[in-house]
């Protein structure tokens, strides 16, 4: 085979990887004889002959510290246990008397002695698991669980712990640990702690195990009622309230604070406390006005005209790929080495694998070649970390990345005194460039010596400051230090702005266009070897570390700061953009939090006059911008009336604006662009065809011509066979098996089907004809109701039930006839009995049966005539049996186990027994980005290519952008990307959306307007308290809130998943989406009644009405946005998606509808009164994947014979 240079194993050319170092076997032991440990008033006392000790049980890493560990942990405080001491403040615990001093045991007997095993992954993750050695099967609150619920939650942690909230013993113990620091604390933890007990005893006594038993408003006013007051005597005054809340009416404020004044003996104490409190209640509670959707034209940020000639001396993606592909028997021209290597850290992963492997290692320049493996090993690790930092999970983390960050920095200075070598000769004598090449240096001393010459004027401002005593002999100040020091930070960033220079021009270009003799501005893309999403991520570990007050952690966000200021002044603002925004396009508020963290960094390790001016550091990265101070917006600042949040939102919202630029320019080399925006849509060749007209070009397609034709005349002959039928079935109770009639008319439909089969063949767009749209789609809504006529006949799942139960809640709650649908004296069906007896079919003829389904299961009354008077309807034709050629990747909802779900696992079980369709469930993520899910559904799309077989993908409301995502990621990608969508064997040939959220829900903007709005209440709180509480107290609450709201999990929860209900969020992603116009497209939409709405989504339900103005949706999103297709955006893209919308009937069903099992903790009496969660579940499965048979775009698997 072809000689290809994969760069999967270690990469010798990384000198930190080029060794290992095995630990494995190592014991460390430590025997404490005494040992105090004293922190002014208070003192900790170990207990004699206690013992800790390490046995390493496995561990085999690098010299960057890659790799994993395994090492059991022991301790034994030999039945004893550490004590605390306190005293008065002031005094010493030592010298103090034993009548003056306080003190308590810290452990329980339990804790006093034990043992596990702590593994540490690659990137510093840690995980408890049971001790290797343990003698005897321990089990209890207090074993390896304990510690690892508390160092890694799992799934079970919370449970766990609960248990341990819930023990008196362990939490008396605690409260007297918490009385010797704090006893207001105490105070208050101990009147916590007794509400929660309380609440367990309500809880128990009134047999509540689930939500569900809690959900219904007449229970949950008496739960409350006995919360308040102990027994149920306030119920009637509750109930008004919890129904105002659920019809999504807000809180009664002043209802509910006459009821807390009269059962809380500490109201008057804490009135203004209380009734801050109940305001909040009301914002998260009620509806909120937010702004609409509106629909306007979008085109990808690299076509921009305002940015496209910024690029014209870099290749695109698209140039890329096809110069490395071309005359692959010769190797690359040097300058195209040379700018792949350059552009290489701001390209993705995939992208930069696929280029090594794509050309022998003979093909690049040496110094190039280099790089790439370097970078590739960099993007590689830096992956891995992406997804797991923050806490103290990963604790150790910094020790490692300060490893990789060091060198990862001093590769990027070497890098750049080489090619400034080459280019700026004058270099060559300069003291700092031989100081640069010491392979001895510190990758700081070197930063500081190169920013020396980077920026115009700040040799001259280093003299100033030398002149005036400000610097000592051995200081000087790094990168970011000399930026945040300057006063004239315009004459700075006139040096250090996106535009390169004229010399930096002539080094950059590689293409043709040198030659035109047009000096043209471009884009400045640094040299740094880190790209600005790697520092990005690495930066924000750093900010959401358990150990941020560390040396090392201020060391490695130093060196990335530093980094970050060696580079161009639009490399920190792309870092900017990455920082809690996926992409570079993600929400403001991510990034918002981190702003606030980045500007409140912890620099104690360094000297006074090293420390960075943060706020001057960001205002010399973004001119124009004047970062706020949060001093300024405390109570006795300039600005208290103001919300220090609101403005550095507002600050957030201006960089992503800007960073534009970088995320057009990323586009630009990243993502393929198949087509320009002015470019035609391909589309169906008969469209061609009546253009032509009579034309003698037109001979040309008389094939395809005499096809079409034969498709239309036959599907309007088995109509016509149909529709005669249709008159004979209305005067027969026999099924349609059973007329010799039926049968003409199944077989004048398998024609029509062959038929359009056939076309396909010619023309594979052929489906984007409206008489083919249509004839599919009344195939698709058959086939939807014969999937719930079979699940009755053959008694599947709770079907029966589940329409007994709709069949008699719809008779109770509107005004029809008990088929569902209004009386009517001519009404066709009237030919059949009125009353269906589901749980008992064979009392009843087909007709009648698939009239009674056809009436429950739909819900708009036209669509549901035009079903009930569709021959293909009423004949349930079947597919001819066999095997389909044809697998399923599946994305589900925003909650989801990813591959432990179990939604639709009966109804996929079904499929693969009766059609031996393979389903690998994509290991999507609850409330994850759009880039992170659309990476795991990329990778089930690799499981899917090992089967070699097509595939289709099914979404499930937020699953829907993700699955779209994921198509549009891989046709931008690689050619080997392209391949998974496109391949001869394995590609990609329908799509299933269900109640799709890829148009977003009104119920992101309403919950983004809510948090915005609830955050600044906050702020004002805190202000109000800040004239009864110490400067220290209130630093600490505003670190703890700065560091929640730039945790790991608010990221990539809250700012990363909570940005893709956004409009704005999808508004980014159908900008840059790119999707094939050859894959057919089902939907199924859903509308909730009063009887269809289960009652944990009846709030919800309520809410979106008042938010969107509408009650046409299924509790998440509207009919209207639940489609195919972008709505609000107008592109090349939103035409070729509408092109491929098959369509589909609205259904009488919620949103919930695939789920069974994973809402059983929510189910209510009512609901399984009505059957909400016992929908048919084949229904979202089966009916697309035969009606994609049926039409040959799925086929047969041929049998060896």
């Amino acid at each position: 085979g072809q000689n290809t240079t994969v760069a999967l194993s270690k990469n010798i050319f990384n000198p930190l990887e080029a060794y290992e170092i095995d630990f494995s076997g190592s014991n460390v032991g430590l025997k404490i004889s005494e040992a105090t440990a004293t922190l002014g008033h208070r003192r900790v006392i170990i207990p004699s002959e206690t013992t800790f000790g390490i046995h390493i049980v496995n561990s085999i890493v690098d010299m960057a510290f890659d790799g994993t560990t395994e090492c059991e942990l022991n301790w034994d405080f030999q039945g004893s246990s550490p004590i605390l001491q306190s005293t008065s403040v002031g005094a010493s615990p030592e010298m103090a008397s034993h009548e003056e001093k306080e003190q308590v045991n810290l452990l329980i007997y339990s804790l006093r002695q034990g043992r596990f095993n702590l593994n540490v992954s690659s990137v510093g993750g840690l995980t408890i698991t049971q001790a290797a050695t343990t003698r005897e099967d321990k089990e209890g609150l207090y074993d390896w669980k304990f510690f690892n619920a508390i160092v890694s939650p799992d799934d079970e942690s919370a449970g766990h712990l609960f248990k341990v909230l819930h023990d008196e013993r362990t939490m008396n113990k605690l409260l007297q640990v918490v009385r010797l620091v704090n006893k207001d604390l105490e105070k208050l933890a101990r009147y916590l702690l007794k509400q929660v007990w309380r609440a367990k005893e309500i809880f128990d006594s009134e047999g509540v195990s689930d939500p569900g038993h809690a959900i219904p408003g007449h229970k949950m006013a008496r739960l409350l009622s006995l919360f308040l007051c102990g027994d149920a005597s306030q119920l009637h005054d509750i109930l008004p309230i919890v129904v105002r809340v659920v019809k999504g009416e807000g809180l009664d404020v002043m209802k509910t604070k006459d009821l807390l004044r009269k059962n809380l003996s500490i109201y008057d104490e804490y009135a203004s406390e209380i009734d801050r409190a109940t305001r909040w209640a009301e914002v998260m509670l009620g509806s909120i006005e937010a702004p609409k959707p509106f629909v306007e034209k979008l085109f990808p940020l690299s076509l921009d005209p305002r940015f496209k000639d910024l690029f014209t001396d870099f290749p695109s993606a698209k140039e890329l790929y096809h110069i490395l592909l071309e005359k692959r028997h010769l190797p690359l021209e040097p300058a195209f080495s040379a700018m792949v290597s350059t552009l290489a850290p701001y390209m993705s992963f995939p992208e930069v694998e696929f280029i090594l492997q794509s050309r022998p290692s003979k093909d690049w320049q040496p110094c190039d070649l280099r790089r790439l493996r370097y970078v590739y090993a960099v993007k590689k690790k830096v992956l891995e970390i992406s997804e797991s930092y923050g806490g103290l999970s990963f604790m150790p983390q910094s020790f490692f990345v300060s490893v990789f960050v060091g060198e990862a920095t001093r590769a990027s200075l070497r890098a750049w005194g080489r090619r400034h070598l080459r280019a700026d000769t004058h270099l060559q004598s300069s003291p700092s460039w031989q100081t640069e090449k010491m392979s001895n240096e510190s990758a700081l001393h070197s930063l500081r010596k190169r920013r020396e010459l980077s920026s115009n004027g700040s040799l001259h401002h280093l003299s100033t400051l030398q002149e005036e005593k400000e610097l000592g002999d051995g200081d000087f100040l790094s990168p970011a230090g000399r930026i945040a020091s300057m006063a004239d930070i315009q004459n700075q960033t006139a040096g250090n702005g996106i535009l390169r220079s004229k010399k930096s021009r002539a080094r950059a270009s590689v293409l043709s266009k040198q030659s035109q003799g047009v000096a043209q501005e471009s884009f400045d893309v640094g040299d740094s070897l880190l790209g600005p999403e790697d520092v990005a991520i690495l930066l924000q570990a750093g900010l959401t570390s358990s150990m941020r007050g560390s040396t090392v952690v201020q060391l490695n966000q130093r060196m990335l700061l530093d980094l970050m200021a060696s580079q161009p002044r639009m490399f920190a603002v792309a870092v900017l953009c990455e920082i809690g925004s996926p992409g570079g396009q993600g929400n403001p508020r991510g990034l918002t939090s981190a702003l606030m963290a980045l500007l409140d960094l912890d620099q104690s390790s360094f000297t006074e006059f090293h420390r960075l001016d943060m706020q001057q550091l960001l205002e010399s990265w973004l001119p124009g911008l004047k970062i706020p101070k949060r001093e300024d917006y405390l109570a006795g600042g300039r600005w208290a009336s103001r919300s220090y949040y609101d403005a550095m939102y507002n600050v957030a919202e201006s960089i992503l604006e800007e960073g534009k630029v970088y995320t057009a320019f990323k586009g630009y080399i990243q993502r393929v662009r198949h087509h320009d925006e002015n470019d035609d849509v391909a589309t169906a060749k008969e469209f061609e065809l009546l253009a032509l007209g009579s034309s003698s070009s037109q001979n040309d397609f008389s094939h395809l011509a005499k096809t079409i034709d034969f498709a239309k005349k036959a599907i309007t002959a088995a109509d016509e066979v149909g529709l005669r039928v249709l008159n004979r079935l209305q005067m027969t109770d026999k099924s349609s098996k059973d007329i010799e009639e039926c049968e003409s008319a199944v077989e004048a439909y398998n024609t029509a089907f062959t038929a359009c089969r056939e076309l396909l063949k010619l023309d594979k767009l052929a489906f984007h004809s409206e008489w083919f749209k249509s004839f599919y789609r009344r195939n698709y809504d058959a086939l939807m109701v014969k999937s719930v006529y079979d699940n009755v006949i053959d008694d599947t799942d709770e079907v029966r039930e589940w329409l007994w139960k709709l069949h008699k809640a719809t008779s109770m709650h509107s005004n029809v006839s008990t088929s569902g649908r209004e009386t009517n004296e001519d009404d066709d069906d009237d030919r059949w009995e009125s009353y269906i007896d589901f749980k008992n079919p064979q009392n009843h003829c087909e007709q009648a049966i698939l009239s009674a389904i056809i009436s429950l299961l739909f819900y708009d009354e036209k669509e549901k005539a035009a079903i009930g008077n569709d021959p293909l309807v009423r004949l349930l034709i079947s597919n001819p049996d066999g095997n389909y050629d044809f697998s399923i990747v599946t994305a589900m909802g925003v909650v989801t186990e990813g591959k432990k779900g179990l939604e639709l696992e009966s109804a996929l079980e079904r499929l693969k027994e009766k059609r031996n369709v393979h389903t690998i469930r994509a290991d999507t993520g609850t409330a994850r980005s759009l880039e992170f899910n659309a990476a795991q559904i990329m990778g089930a799309i690799d499981e899917v290519t090992q089967l070699n077989k097509p595939y289709g993908i099914l979404g499930y409301s937020q699953g829907c952008p993700n699955v779209l995502m994921a198509e549009s990621l891989l046709l931008s990608g690689s050619p080997a990307q392209q391949e998974k969508l496109s391949g001869q064997r394995s590609h990609l040939v329908c799509r299933q959306l269900l109640f799709s959220a890829a148009n977003g829900s009104m119920h992101g903007p309403a919950t983004e307007a809510k948090s915005h709005r609830l955050i600044v209440m906050c702020e004002s709180f805190f202000k109000y308290q800040q004239g009864y509480c110490s400067r220290a107290f209130i630093s600490a609450v505003l670190d703890t809130l700065t560091g929640l709201m730039d945790s790991a999990p608010f990221q990539k929860f809250v700012a990363g998943g909570g940005g893709t209900f956004l409009h704005k969020g999808s508004r980014a992603f159908w900008r840059e989406a790119q999707h094939l116009s050859s894959v057919p497209t089902c939907v199924l939409r859903g509308v909730l009644e009063q009887h269809t709405t289960p009652e944990s989504l009846e709030m919800i339900s309520n809410l979106l009405t008042k938010a969107a103005g509408s009650n046409q949706h299924d509790s998440q999103v509207h009919v209207y946005e639940a489609v195919g297709r972008p709505i609000y955006t107008k592109n090349r893209n939103a035409k070729v998606l509408g092109n491929c919308e098959m369509g589909g009937a609205i259904q009488r069903t919620h949103h919930w509808s695939p789920l069974r099992d994973e809402v059983k903790f929510v189910t209510t009496q009512k609901d399984n009164e009505f059957g909400n969660f016992l929908c048919a579940k084949d229904r979202h499965v089966f009916p697309w994947v035969d009606v994609n048979a049926r039409f040959g775009f799925i086929r047969y698997e041929i049998d060896d014979e």
